[in-house]
């Protein structure tokens, strides 16, 4: 579900359900927990493993959930995205290919996006008749403004990596992510740690995940997928 290997001063997640295209039940969600909290290293990179970075929530998962399973996988998938996001050190998301729903909000939850040329981008859960409920509806106006945030919610648009890297939803685009997670355990690690630190605050986060799992809930109980 997730490998993880020590590489210096990296520790390497890789989401490895390529042919499911790394979508996320709760047993990779949970197994991605533990390998985050785990590791010890200044810098986590977390990638995909095969042609995608992440598809999001498993939905041959979801569309066996009731009201109270549906919001309990929410919790779920909100906690991870909490464990990257408060990680003590820098975590790298290195998107290659797609990134859907849930992978969008954990890649969110990392402190760098980094893209391939070959990225793609979007928030597809309202095609669907859900939403994104990772603590994205969050997180997603944070980094990329209100504007941008609704047109790609609203509308479930896909984006290429250069159109990402305009909206601020990625801050590169390389061949390479990896080299970006080289670069960033390069620096003082004390540094790093005191500087996130200082500027990731999610002290408002609790208040929109209680209302995600909620409305989450309730579409997946009305919904057909």
């Amino acid at each position: 579900m997730v490998r993880t290997t020590a590489e210096g001063n990296v520790r390497v997640l890789t989401l490895d359900r390529p042919d499911r295209r790394n979508a996320l039940d709760h047993e990779a969600l949970r197994a991605l927990e533990s390998a985050v909290s785990e590791a010890t290293e200044p810098v986590v990179y977390l990638h995909g493993a095969g042609e995608a970075f992440c598809a999001g929530a498993d939905l041959d998962v979801v569309e066996t959930l009731d009201a109270e399973a549906a919001s309990e996988f929410a919790a779920l998938g909100q906690r991870v995205a909490t464990t990257i996001e408060r990680y003590d050190g820098a975590v790298v998301a290195g998107i290659d290919g797609a990134a859907r729903g849930g992978g969008v909000e954990l890649a969110l939850a990392c402190d760098l996006r980094v893209a391939t040329p070959d990225a793609t981008v979007a928030e597809t859960g309202v095609k669907l008749g859900l939403f994104g409920a990772w603590g994205g509806t969050g997180r997603l106006p944070r980094i990329v403004g209100e504007g941008e945030a609704l047109d790609l919610a609203l509308s479930g648009r896909t984006v290429d990596a250069e159109t990402a890297l305009r909206m601020g939803l990625v801050s590169r685009v390389v061949s390479d992510p990896r080299a970006v997670a080289d670069e960033v355990a390069a620096v003082d690690h004390g540094a790093l740690r005191e500087l996130k630190a200082r500027m990731r605050d999610a002290s408002d986060q609790r208040t929109i995940e209680d209302r995600e799992r909620a409305a989450f809930a309730r579409l997946v109980e009305a919904g057909e997928f």
